[in-house]
């Protein structure tokens, strides 16, 4: 099965809609609300914002919050974001979508969001929050990482209890927040120092004290994204009061299944790094064990579930009679949605790249600088061997005719940002969890047939096959900026790589061999003659 680009181009823009004979039950509950969404200019903001109005066409306002970067300010960036391939869709049935964003300037890193007080003053006719701004970045300094993940979730909570109007508020977190247990239940750890005290040591330690224990306050936890996130979940826990408030945890999100294009991704974070990185002759080696659970979930069924738990956040809190509210448990109080796959639907490391090696070498891309080879070892001193025999060495090779002809070299630099992407994900690519989602499944249950084909994030429906047939395509679309039209050109450019790779690899043995009977023919010229 293969796709010529304009087939590809087709499918990625079929805007019909399915008949559906029962009424959505799900899209009524935002009829007319004002949306609050912090993130909406990341990978998960920008879908959540697509979906919502796509779906849920009778939603009053939608508030974004956009601060200024990389010398565009928050206006410009604002207007590019909105010109993305995945809101076309959302474009062709509803021409004036924009009319109901608001745009806000602010910042995460700052007090009260960076928000000034006429726009807090127009935030307080907002009835849901989506909390979805974060810093994914693993090696993020602690100051940052717990301003934007711990700081700024403090105050939208104290905000929210201000709202007059409020509804629900939906914080996204991520599934490894309780990374340092075996078992990860849809349940509240409290493993973490209080996230107050942690924000008082902003205010105590300078950046170079606080990076000095950085370490010694991570402890077990890998980095500080998912330490800021686990402080996250327990602010979350102390400032929740009456509010209507859940968690929605997701695991490692990947490109998109089917909406609101196939195979729609904007970064190379985690998995898709490893793909994308192997795919284009890269990446040959990756410390892993090849047995454990890759727990990747589709970035769409990731946003079907953070909207259809707004909605059974508040039918549960709804159902709590009075006098119960004193007795109910943290879990009862604030619901958890362990956003993964592997409880219904698990697929193993190997068998990920497995397929993704499959679907990839049937379109190779005009980007390879090398042929495809990945080897997945479970030992860290085997992945520093290879790093160094298929990496290292020929890097520092073909650099050094680069050099010598007068351009500058640039792959062993490549390999050590390389090298250190490994470092940062081996934690997860060697560790295993075992997840409980019994909420997910339960809300699958509570929702019409509909509501399911509208919102569908049942990954036990999801064939793998068919998610990475297009993961492929869309990373070599969207990532790689490849059309499809050079297949061709790229299939004759990969099967000279394939020439060169294996023509170096025999005279790398070749070598290794000689240097080998070198040296025992060196030292057994010093050994007596037999007589």
């Amino acid at each position: 099965m293969s796709l010529t680009s304009n087939e590809y181009i087709k499918d990625i823009t079929d805007f019909t809609e399915p008949t559906k004979n029962e009424k959505s039950e799900i899209a009524p509950f935002f009829a007319h609300t004002n949306i609050l969404i912090t993130g909406g200019t990341g990978f998960l903001g920008s879908l959540l914002i697509e979906k919502l109005l796509r779906n849920c066409p009778d939603i009053a306002k939608i508030y974004v919050i956009i601060r200024s970067k990389k010398g565009k300010t928050a206006l410009e960036r604002f207007h590019k974001i909105f010109e993305n391939v995945i809101y076309d869709k959302l474009r062709y049935k509803q021409t004036n979508f924009l009319e109901k964003i608001v745009m806000l300037e602010g910042d995460a890193t700052k007090d009260d969001y960076g928000l000034s007080s006429e726009d807090k003053n127009l935030l307080m006719n907002v009835n849901i929050i989506f909390h979805v701004a974060a810093t994914v970045r693993f090696e993020e300094k602690l100051r940052t990482a717990i301003n934007i993940n711990v700081k700024s979730t403090k105050f939208l909570l104290k905000f929210a209890q201000k709202l007059p109007n409020f509804k629900v508020f939906v914080h996204v977190s991520t599934a490894f927040a309780p990374c340092t247990e075996n078992i990860i239940d849809e349940k509240h750890y409290k493993n973490t120092i209080d996230a107050d005290k942690a924000l008082e040591l902003l205010d105590i330690f300078d950046d170079k004290k606080l990076e000095q224990i950085t370490p010694i306050l991570l402890d077990n936890w890998p980095n500080t994204y998912i330490y800021s996130k686990a402080l996250g979940e327990n602010m979350i826990l102390k400032y929740s009061g009456n509010l209507p408030i859940c968690i929605v945890r997701p695991s490692i999100v990947t490109s998109t299944f089917n909406e609101p294009v196939s195979g729609w991704i904007n970064n190379i974070y985690g998995v898709t790094g490893v793909i994308i990185g192997s795919a284009i002759g890269l990446l040959h080696t990756l410390p892993c064990k090849a047995e454990n659970v890759a727990e990747v979930i589709p970035a769409d069924y990731v946003i079907s579930n953070i909207i259809c738990s707004a909605w059974d956040t508040v039918n549960r809190k709804l159902a709590i009679k009075p006098d119960q509210v004193l007795n109910l448990s943290d879990e009862e109080r604030i619901p958890i949605y362990n956003c993964v796959s592997s409880c219904q639907n698990r697929i193993s490391w190997a068998e990920l790249m497995k397929i993704n090696e499959i679907y990839g070498l049937e379109i190779p891309s005009e980007k390879c600088v090398s042929y495809y080879s990945l080897t997945l070892n479970r030992y860290l001193f085997m992945h520093k061997i290879y790093a160094l025999i298929f990496h290292i060495i020929p890097a520092l090779i073909i650099d050094i005719v680069i050099y010598l002809i007068g351009r500058k070299p640039i792959l062993l630099d490549a390999y050590k940002k390389i090298h250190k992407f490994s470092n940062l994900i081996h934690y997860f690519s060697i560790n295993d969890w075992k997840f409980q989602n019994k909420n997910v499944i339960n809300l699958w249950q509570k929702m019409n047939s509909t509501d399911r084909e509208i919102f569908c994030f049942n990954i036990e429906m999801l064939d793998w096959n068919e998610y990475f047939y297009q993961g492929v395509r869309g990373l070599r679309y969207y990532i790689l900026n490849d059309s499809m039209d050079t297949i061709d050109a790229a299939k004759r450019k990969f099967q000279k790589l394939r020439i060169a790779y294996y023509t170096f690899n025999l005279a790398i043995t070749l070598l290794f061999l000689w240097i080998v009977f070198s040296f025992i023919n060196f030292f057994w010229s010093f050994c007596p003659l037999s007589h």
